[in-house]
């Protein structure tokens, strides 16, 4: 299938062939048949993409900080790397369309296979000849609206949220400021609820079309008077509320409504300017002011949106979903005339001619890409050519985030006797990106394909944590060699299914535990090598992430399971040992990632570990003491390490990037595979990090000791 994407770092509009998305649960997939185009958002979005770097940090100056502190602790070039490979995703472009469902998931009632939706939401909705929606973003189109319209019911919902944001009763009187297709479409909601409008732009042209779809009044800024006109429509009280669905970075708007807006009135902002606030003006009349986000309740909600978990309708009657349902009504009973805000349409192809015209031609309101009916459903793309010769070693990869376009390919693809064959995510785009730019043999949405291509013989695996257990089983059934990035198993469950399946196969397992092969680690481990026993203390300073983050979720099990587990390795590594009893304790705030744990060895040795996000992010990550047999041994944050032995120091550092192992992880891990040697790790030695890392999660939640043996 097609889909249109936009590179972040050029700027760049392309389209491109991709695999069809794979349908999971509580989604649906949707043969598009139009799609709609923002105008002042993909505007936005390309004058961003198009910025040079330094434009692009100053535009941005949330991110430059995070990058920086990043640097700050995992160095400059790692920063670079990451930020870079970042930028070079690409970003699907379009959040509103309509088409007809050709198959729906599981635990989904409400949609059929046939069914004509109205869709929503960036990165779902998108311009794209098929496209994956969960559920709460898609919406039922009225047989009588055209789809033509209905595609347009995400941008109709967001107008609808601000009107429902200001507050208003019937017969109350209304200004908005800004006549693009968001606030057209307003005018007519607010005149279709009751109220009185007086439309205001800088656009003669488009203050005459708003008086055409029904406003009260209005007026041009600086050519009429706008104040004054405003006085004598609200009987010179002032409006009741003032909705800005203007795009610009000046305050001109902000300052303009709060001239008009009576005292205790409301200015609702849901487009994007300048909000320098006139205090005075505020403080006098005691304005309200209100950021409507969206499309209304539901939105940057994960829970809502990608889990399909709903509000209680008594309690949140307007979500974004019942929004985009209200505004595809009023189209139903004609209380919304889209057909002069129709003003262009393209064809898929004809995308380079869209955004020209969205360029140059300021006459653009609404425009809609159009799709061909029938089109080209491939769930596998071919990228490079067969090879002639086969390469000793064939990688298929399952999952394509950022860590493993960050991390793990950059690496990979540079070792010479590995061929990239197969990479698959349930995202056509995801897949066909990672692909492209490390030259897989080819790229599909269908995982079970790939295991069934004889020529794959090791399966990478980079998916959420909750998959890990179910594709290692899945690939060694199918005969592949294994590497999964941490953790192996979320569960005891988990854990022994895996032990089964790998007691059964003929080929060899790999789990990411990086650190053990730092060059760090490595000179420590030479060290200790004649230490019988050791005193480990192990500090994280671990970033703050969003509290709807996947990581939280059942997708990750949290951040005990999800990370804690490296540093339960490396002291395994340290010892020589195995771990058999764990105590936990943690904060009152937020324990699950602000605790420390002491584990101790079958041999003697002990540990303790710290792990806190309540730290500075700008300083550094990871400090790792041991101690024993008259020696310290410190490796501070990978970059720098002390040895303090007789009397003797010994001081090592890294100035411009941190070494934490992925290189030689993998380098040692093909290898292997390819000399037919053992890996260097056991799958005893990961089935204790495993186990302990869940007994450091249980000894938390029932504050008790655990003995590893009481799991199993």
């Amino acid at each position: 299938m097609k889909q249109l994407i936009q590179n972040w770092r050029t700027g760049e509009i392309s389209l491109v062939e991709v695999p069809v998305p794979k349908v999971k649960s509580g989604y649906l997939l949707i043969k598009n048949h139009f799609s709609a185009v923002s105008i002042g958002t993909e505007k936005t979005m390309k004058s961003f993409a198009e910025k040079n770097l330094i434009s692009k940090a100053l535009a941005r100056p949330d991110l430059t900080k995070k990058v920086l502190d990043f640097a700050k602790s995992e160095g400059l070039l790692e920063a670079y790397k990451q930020a870079m490979s970042r930028l070079d995703s690409p970003e699907p472009l379009g959040y509103s369309c309509a088409g007809e469902v050709i198959d729906v998931g599981n635990d989904i009632d409400e949609f059929r296979v046939g069914d004509i939706v109205a869709c929503f939401g960036s990165g779902f909705a998108s311009h794209a000849e098929m496209v994956c929606v969960p559920k709460n973003l898609c919406v039922k189109a009225p047989k009588k609206v055209s789809l033509e319209e209905a595609c347009f019911a995400g941008i109709g919902a967001i107008s609808l949220h601000a009107i429902r944001c200001a507050n208003l009763s019937f017969g109350d009187r209304v200004a908005i400021i800004g006549l693009g297709l968001l606030g057209l479409i307003g005018i007519q909601i607010a005149k279709a609820a009751g109220y009185k409008v007086f439309a205001i732009d800088i656009d003669p042209k488009k203050v005459q079309l708003a008086l055409k779809l029904g406003a009260d009044k209005a007026g041009v800024i600086d050519k009429n008077n706008i104040k004054n006109k405003i006085s004598s429509f609200s009987e010179k009280k002032g409006v009741d509320a003032v909705i800005i669905y203007a795009s610009t970075k000046s305050n001109e708007p902000i300052e303009l409504a709060a001239e008009l807006v009576r005292e205790k009135g409301r200015i609702v902002v849901p487009g994007l300017v300048g909000l320098t606030l006139p205090r005075e003006e505020f403080y006098k009349k005691e304005i309200e002011l209100v950021i409507s986000r969206a499309a209304g309740p539901g939105a940057y909600d994960s829970n809502f949106e990608l889990k399909g978990i709903d509000y209680p309708f008594s309690y949140v009657r307007w979500t974004e979903k019942e929004n985009m349902k209200e505004f595809l009504d009023l189209l139903n009973e004609k209380k919304i005339n889209l057909s002069n805000l129709l003003t262009h349409r393209f064809k898929l192809e004809e995308y380079d001619e869209l955004y020209e015209t969205l360029d140059k031609d300021k006459s653009v309101i609404g425009a809609v890409i159009e799709y061909k009916r029938k089109i080209d459903k491939k769930i596998k793309i071919e990228i490079t050519k067969e090879l002639k010769k086969e390469k000793e070693i064939n990688i298929g990869l399952i999952g394509a985030g950022n860590f493993a376009k960050g991390t793990i390919l950059p690496v990979i693809s540079k070792i010479p006797f590995v061929n990239l064959r197969g990479v698959t995510t349930t995202k056509g785009l995801t897949s066909w990106h990672a692909a492209k730019k490390f030259k897989f043999n080819y790229a599909t949405t269908n995982y079970k394909k790939m295991l069934e291509d004889k020529k794959i013989n090791t399966v990478i695996i980079a998916t959420r944590h909750n998959l890990h257990a179910r594709f290692v089983c899945e690939a060694l059934k199918a005969n592949k060699n294994v590497f999964v990035e941490k953790p192996l198993a979320l569960s005891v469950k988990e854990l022994l299914e895996i032990e089964k399946n790998y007691k059964k196969s003929e080929t060899q397992l790999m789990v990411g535990f990086n650190r053990r092969f730092s060059l760090y680690s490595q000179k420590v481990k030479k060290h200790i090598d004649d230490t019988k026993t050791l005193l480990i203390n192990i500090r994280i300073n671990a970033e703050k992430i969003e509290k709807d983050s996947w990581v939280y979720s059942e997708e990750g099990g949290g951040r005990i399971l999800g990370e804690v587990c490296h540093f339960v390795d490396l002291m395994q590594y340290f010892t020589d040992s195995h771990p058999k009893i764990v105590y936990t304790q943690g904060l009152e705030k937020n324990p699950k990632e602000n605790l420390i744990t002491t584990i101790l060895f079958e041999n003697g040795s002990a540990g303790n570990i710290i792990y806190t996000s309540e730290g500075d992010p700008s300083f550094p990550r990871e400090r790792i003491e041991l101690i024993g047999n008259n020696s310290i041994f410190v490796i501070d944050n990978f970059r720098k390490l002390i040895i303090s032995r007789n009397g003797k120091k010994i001081k090592e550092r890294k100035i411009f990037s941190v070494d934490r192992g992925h290189k030689k992880e993998f380098e040692i891990f093909f290898n292997c595979l390819r000399d037919g040697k053992p890996m260097p790790v056991s799958f005893e030695s990961y089935f204790y990090t495993t186990l302990a890392t869940i007994a450091i999660q249980e000894s938390l939640i029932k504050n008790k000791i655990v003995n590893l043996n009481e799991l199993i």
